[in-house]
């Protein structure tokens, strides 16, 4: 008897293992920024164990500093979608450090057909941005495990209809604002913005000094302060990751004279998927240009 009960318990425990190595995830996926790895994450759902490693959206990401562990993740992952122009330039030393034939990585510059001269790596905030992502998800995928092809193709078309009302507002901040005139310290929601029909006011020039931490001319920072005091634009809008003494004297000026504070971030905030986190940005700006009040830190899920 006590035998039957080994063997019953052997068996048992065998097909428990083999269970779970059947119902455990055929493709290991990183995105190296978050709002990538969300992206996998709904277009694979239980078919894809998936990881982020840029993940904290109150510090710099131009700062990250990759750790033994992040480059074994990576070189164990059969799929990798990575931002390109020099924004996670770390990431691609590592891939090349442990090459794999079989590994998928989707540049997110390439896939768009971006030249290396583009002046603005904030590649998420474009609408047009994820689509592209997602259905060169659902292909890589697809490929690695072709029995859920339509799993995968399904959910690109649930993604796509999810960005309905992100992009429905913003068709609605144009309508009610054409043309508005905002100041920026450094390009994070530029393409954002345009798509609203904003017009950026601050010189490019500032916006990339801050971005790339080198001093601005001070004829730049004046031509800034001067938005503030002479009331030419109606909100500010800044990178929520990175203060540093000049940000932090530009929200001075703007809270000084009046002006609404909208802060943006580079990585995706707790609690919102990608949608979701891109329609409350939309939504604070909305909010601030309406009533005047100024939203520096989006709330979890709200």
């Amino acid at each position: 008897m006590a035998m039957r009960a080994v063997v019953w318990q052997v068996g048992l425990a065998a097909f428990l293992w083999a269970a779970a190595a059947q119902a455990a995830p055929a493709v290991s996926a990183i995105g190296i920024e978050n709002q990538y790895a969300d992206v996998i994450a709904q277009i694979g759902g239980p078919y894809v164990q998936f990881a982020a490693i840029e993940t904290d959206p109150n510090t710099d990401p131009h700062s990250f500093e990759a750790s033994p562990s992040i480059a074994r993740q990576i070189a164990e992952a059969d799929l990798i979608v990575e931002n390109g122009l020099g924004y996670d330039d770390w990431a691609d030393k590592m891939i090349g450090a442990v090459p794999r034939p079989a590994r998928v990585v989707i540049d997110v510059q390439h896939l768009l057909g971006l030249p290396d001269s583009t002046p603005n790596p904030h590649l998420w905030y474009d609408p047009a941005t994820m689509p592209a992502v997602a259905a060169a998800v659902a292909q890589a995928l697809a490929k690695a495990e072709p029995a859920h092809a339509a799993y995968f193709e399904a959910n690109v078309a649930k993604f796509d209809a999810s960005l309905k009302p992100w992009l429905s507002a913003i068709a609605a901040f144009e309508a009610a604002y054409p043309g508005a005139k905002m100041a920026v310290t450094e390009p994070v929601g530029d393409d954002l913005l345009q798509a609203m029909g904003v017009r950026i006011a601050t010189p490019f020039s500032l916006q990339a000094a801050v971005m790339n931490g080198t001093d601005p001319s001070p004829q730049d920072v004046a031509a800034q302060n001067a938005l503030f005091t002479g009331h030419a634009v109606k909100l500010l809008v800044y990178n929520q990751q990175v203060t540093d003494p000049l940000t932090q004297s530009f929200l001075d000026k703007a809270t000084a004279n009046g002006i609404p504070i909208v802060g943006v971030y580079e990585m995706m905030p707790a609690g919102y998927d990608y949608q979701g986190w891109m329609l409350a940005e939309v939504v604070a700006l909305r909010r601030a240009m309406a009533t005047g009040d100024s939203t520096q830190t989006l709330l979890k899920g709200g």
